[in-house]
């Protein structure tokens, strides 16, 4: 993977790749540069078996403020349906890169998460906070409805009703609150945040990824089916489950009472 990226940055060790996105000046507002190059860096991770684990965070004071609007203003001064769908393309394609990743993605919060980076964040698997962090769903602050995937995400993770509360009303909420609701995995203090992404990345990037990569696969698929067809498609992924080489290890380490060293495989 190329790190020359400008509103981006990358560094990976130890199997986690952590994305940063990195416009500190506007708290890491979305261009149309940000967009694309998170959108190559995700699709290049999926097909890199070395990253078993990607972070997704944001420079300086915060995850990130949304659309950067002075942007999304001079898009619109031509014809502004035609700007709006090409706009709203490029940040679901970012959205079905990250859904499609293979391996676990974190979404590292600290600061504003608001509006598209919200749902962004959303997108991500987990979702670990600093007791800073501040959430929003502000699109209807602007006159507008919540898009990449808002009206997608809050309801499975909140239910229906907290959900249109948070879009209609624009509620702030913090990093403890956020976590009682479910929004986000775990909040800790700010000055424990760097050293649980770090861990809980760690975590992931030492498990069995492959593994990993057929439970959001199942989970995915079963969203939409009823309980007997979950229940068939649980026993297809069981069956790919159990030929790997992940599951092997798992099952000798268990018997032979040592740590597990998974290889993804």
């Amino acid at each position: 993977m190329r790190t020359d990226f400008q509103d981006v940055l990358v560094q990976f060790d130890e199997g986690v790749l952590t994305v940063t996105m990195n416009r500190p000046h506007v708290l890491n507002a979305f261009s149309d540069l940000m967009i694309a190059e998170l959108t190559e860096i995700m699709e290049t991770a999926a097909e890199d078996e070395a990253i078993r684990c990607v972070v997704l965070t944001g420079a300086g004071r915060a995850f990130g403020a949304g659309q950067d609007l002075a942007i999304f203003v001079q898009e619109r001064s031509g014809d502004g349906s035609e700007a709006t769908t090409e706009h709203l393309q490029a940040y679901h394609r970012l959205i079905f890169a990250i859904q499609r990743l293979p391996m676990p993605i974190i979404a590292a919060l600290h600061g504003v998460a608001a509006g598209i980076s919200l749902n962004i964040a959303l997108a991500c698997d987990l979702r670990i906070a600093a007791d800073n962090a501040r959430f929003t769903e502000a699109f209807a602050r602007i006159g507008l409805v919540p898009d990449g995937g808002g009206a997608y995400f809050l309801p499975r993770l909140l239910g229906a009703g907290k959900a249109l509360e948070l879009a209609l009303l624009t509620t702030e909420i913090t990093g403890p609150e956020a976590e009682r609701l479910g929004l986000i995995s775990k909040c800790v203090p700010i000055a424990e945040f760097e050293a649980a992404v770090t861990a809980l990345a760690r975590r992931l990037a030492q498990g069995p990824t492959r593994t990993y990569a057929l439970i959001k696969d199942l989970f995915a698929q079963a969203q939409d089916k009823d309980l007997a067809a979950v229940l068939q498609l649980e026993g297809t992924f069981q069956a790919k489950a159990i030929g790997t080489a992940d599951h092997q290890e798992g099952v000798q380490a268990f018997l032979q009472k040592r740590p597990p060293q998974y290889t993804g495989k």
